[in-house]
């Protein structure tokens, strides 16, 4: 068990793009007498390079998600956000990849040699609390955008939700330090 606070605990995103989206992850675990954990991630996505011409996929509209303090083992710690991703395909479709810094892409956050694993979830609609779970490297294909333009900034403000969880198992099981690692994803026309 692992005793803590960190009141700056946050995910954090910007960008927009077809490419790869850099982005960081900060988790805070220090020792307290209590049995509280704080646990935070920051997420970072760069913005990518102009895209050509041809079928087009975006994503924008990440911003910072506050873990704050974790005092409960017994549940995950969940944030989520609601983002805009848009396709200029027939379809509107697209597809999602994620991949951390773990071995193999794996997501993980680093404390020196202590890791800790976090869940990545994906949905096509905006304002969900739950999606389907990512795995390392690998695809989610078959979704669709309701977004009618790249940015959101007409038709629905938001057209998908990232979903990033720090479940309670691994909460319980880490050692007390500062974490940190990366999540990049890609989204990519279909």
């Amino acid at each position: 068990m692992v005793a803590g606070s960190n009141p700056g605990a946050r995910f954090r995103g910007v960008g927009r793009g077809g490419n790869p989206r850099p982005q960081c992850g900060v988790a805070w675990l220090k020792g307290a007498a209590a049995a509280r954990v704080a646990a935070a991630a920051a997420l970072l996505v760069a913005a990518a390079a102009p895209a050509v011409a041809g079928p087009q996929a975006e994503i924008s509209g990440l911003s910072d998600l506050a873990f704050g303090t974790v005092t409960s083992l017994a549940s995950d710690a969940v944030r989520t956000e609601s983002i805009c991703v848009f396709s200029n395909t027939k379809t509107n479709g697209y597809s999602v990849t994620a991949s951390g810094t773990g071995t193999g892409g794996a997501f993980t956050l680093a404390s020196g040699a202590f890791r800790l694993g976090y869940d990545v979830e994906w949905s096509d609609l905006s304002g969900q609390t739950t999606g389907t779970l990512l795995s390392p490297n690998t695809a989610l294909t078959g979704l669709t955008s309701s977004a009618t333009v790249a940015t959101c900034n007409k038709g629905p403000a938001t057209s998908a939700s990232l979903i990033v969880v720090l479940r309670a198992a691994s909460l319980s099981s880490a050692r007390a330090g500062s974490y940190s690692g990366t999540l990049t994803l890609l989204i990519t026309p279909q």
